[in-house]
C-alpha cells in the first residue's frame, strides 16, 4: 500500500539510495525524486531505478509530502532552512544522519512535521552503487522523537520503517548520542587509530584478525570526522574510558601480572559473548 505521493530523497548514497530502493520495491511511492551534488550520482540513481527524477537543485522537493535528508550531519543542518522555504508545510521530514541532538534541536523548530530517524544498518562502502533495496531488514531504526512531535508524524515514520523492514525504537536524542558514542562511534576511532599505527610494511602478513577488526577504517573520512564532532562531548567521555581500559592492560603486562591479564580480558571475553 502506497505510503506517499512524493518523496524527495536529500543525498542519494547508500542510506538515501537505499531508502529509494526499497521504497519503489514496496511500491510505497508514488513518485521517488533525489537531489545530489553530484551529477554522476544522479545518473546511477536513475540507471538503478531508485528515483523518477533527480537534480542538483533543491527546488525539485516542491510539492514532496515526504523529504528524507540523508546528507553528512553538517550539511543537514546548513541546508535545512534552505528546504524549509522550498517544502510544503505538511511534508514530514526525517533524517538519518548518526548523530541527533544538534539536528533535532534545530528541525525541530524549523519543520512543523519532524522527526529524527537512525536507520543502524549499513556499510564501510559508500555511493549509490553499493544502496540496496533489502539493507535494512532485520536491522534497528531509533527514532528520535522531541516534546514537539506531532503524533500522527511519528506513527507514519515509524510505519514506513517497519515496512522497509527495520525494528523501531524511540529514545530521547541526547540518550541516541550517548549510546551511539560507544556502540558506533568508539569502534570507528578505535579502527581508524588500529590501522594507522600498523607500519605500512607490515601489512602484507597481516591476516584475518587485522583485516576483520580494521573493516570499518575503509568508511569515508568526511563522513565519520563530521559525526565525531557533531557528538563531540559524549566521544570524549567513552574515549576516556576506552584509554582507561588500554592503560590497564598496559600496565598488567609491564608489571608481568598474569593473572590480572587474564581476569581484564576474561571479562572482556565474556561480555563479547553476550553480545
Amino acid at each position: 500500500m502506497r505510503l506517499f505521493k512524493k518523496v524527495a530523497i536529500v543525498g542519494v548514497g547508500l542510506i538515501g539510495g537505499s531508502i529509494a530502493l526499497a521504497m519503489k520495491k514496496k511500491k510505497l511511492a508514488g513518485e521517488i525524486v533525489g537531489v545530489s551534488r553530484h551529477r554522476n550520482t544522479l545518473k546511477l540513481a536513475l540507471k538503478r531505478g531508485a528515483i523518477d527524477r533527480g537534480s542538483l537543485n533543491l527546488k525539485i522537493i516542491e510539492g514532496a509530502d515526504l523529504i528524507v535528508l540523508c546528507a553528512p550531519v553538517g550539511v543537514i543542518l546548513n541546508q535545512a532552512r534552505e528546504i524549509a522555504a522550498i517544502a510544503p508545510k505538511s511534508a514530514i521530514v526525517t533524517d538519518v544522519g548518526s548523530t541527533k541532538q544538534a539536528i533535532v534541536s534545530r528541525l525541530d523548530k524549523i519543520f512543523p512535521r519532524y522527526i529524527g530517524s537512525h536507520p543502524l544498518a549499513g556499510s564501510q562502502r559508500r555511493g549509490i552503487l553499493n544502496a540496496q533495496s533489502d539493507i535494512f531488514k532485520g536491522s534497528l531504526c531509533i527514532l528520535t522523537p522531541s516534546r514537539n512531535t506531532h503524533r500522527p508524524t511519528q506513527d507514519k515514520i515509524k510505519r514506513l520503517w517497519l515496512r522497509l523492514g527495520a525494528r523501531v525504537i524511540t529514545l530521547p536524542a541526547a540518550r541516541h548520542d550517548k549510546i551511539l558514542s560507544f556502540t558506533s562511534h568508539l569502534p570507528h576511532i578505535l579502527a581508524f587509530s588500529l590501522i594507522s599505527a600498523v607500519p605500512e610494511g607490515f601489512l602484507k602478513f597481516a591476516s584475518t584478525g587485522l583485516r576483520d577488526t580494521t573493516r570499518i577504517a575503509a568508511s569515508e573520512s568526511e563522513l565519520w570526522s563530521d559525526i565525531f564532532l557533531s557528538n563531540r562531548k559524549n566521544i570524549l567521555r567513552s574515549l576516556d574510558i576506552l584509554q582507561n581500559n588500554l592503560g590497564r592492560i598496559k600496565s598488567a603486562i609491564n608489571k608481568k601480572d598474569k593473572r590480572l591479564l587474564n581476569r581484564i580480558l576474561k571479562q572482556a571475553k565474556d561480555k563479547r559473548d553476550r553480545l
